[in-house]
């Protein structure tokens, strides 16, 4: 049994969870685009009120650390540093996508799909794709094949594929699509998923079991891709 808060600011939503034991998680989701700032500590004060804890009494804090929003990202960490150094607690870093394909094989779609392999794919921007393979297991989370990847859509790598997921489907549906089997590409596919607390307190209740949690002061995002912007010549050039 564990207490953990989860925070995800890498995307455009900010999303809290606190698990309390064996309770469900107390989660607090909206999307905000740039606003995280501003709901994220209060939040965190909110879910601590009313399970009536205190920060400290806590097991560990969470964090979605990426790869996502390069300044959604840096938020998220700096807060939990921040949180984790005041109330001298331990951390858990949690990959998006993991994050992701945590809560993707609980969904109806998924479970209906009979699919055993699986790849997220989310919008990287710059028209980049940041991408990871991974393949169910018996009563335990997904496990992840590989790195967590960042190419061009046609750089993913689809083979023996059973379901895929995540934003990249809508932002690069053609360019992707053109190397996915017919029946991937009819139905097994979800374009709305996408990171949340839930996921990343998932990943992290099965790391902390595993003894995975880390020092605050090594802490850092997972940015995959350290150029975060385009120069005007290189967005002409994207855009023929």
């Amino acid at each position: 049994m564990t207490r953990i808060l989860a925070i995800d600011t890498s995307s455009a939503w900010c999303s809290v969870a606190l698990s309390l034991d064996d309770a469900p998680p107390l989660v607090r989701h909206q999307k905000v685009s740039a606003g995280a700032s501003q709901l994220l500590l209060p939040w965190v004060e909110e879910l601590l009120s009313e399970a009536s804890i205190e920060l400290s009494s806590l097991d560990a804090i969470a964090i979605g650390n990426g790869p996502g929003a390069f300044t959604g990202v840096r938020l998220g960490v700096a807060v939990v540093q921040g949180l984790a150094i005041a109330a001298k607690l331990p951390v858990l870093a949690v990959a998006s996508l993991d994050a992701i394909a945590s809560q993707l094989v609980l969904s109806p779609a998924f479970v209906s799909s009979g699919a055993h392999s699986f790849v997220v794919a989310l919008d990287a921007r710059m028209g980049e794709v940041y991408w990871a393979r991974y393949r169910t297991t018996q009563n335990a989370l997904p496990q992840r094949e590989g790195d967590i990847h960042l190419s061009a859509p046609e750089g993913i790598d689809l083979a023996n594929i059973e379901f895929l997921a995540g934003s990249a489907i809508t932002e690069f549906g053609e360019r992707l699509f053109s190397s996915i089997p017919k029946a991937l590409a009819n139905s097994h596919l979800d374009s709305e998923i996408g990171v949340n607390a839930l996921g990343v307190l998932a990943c992290a209740q099965a790391m902390w079991s595993q003894g995975l949690q880390q020092d605050v002061h090594l802490l850092e995002p997972l940015y995959i891709r350290n150029k975060v912007a385009l120069t005007s010549i290189e967005r002409s050039q994207q855009h023929g």
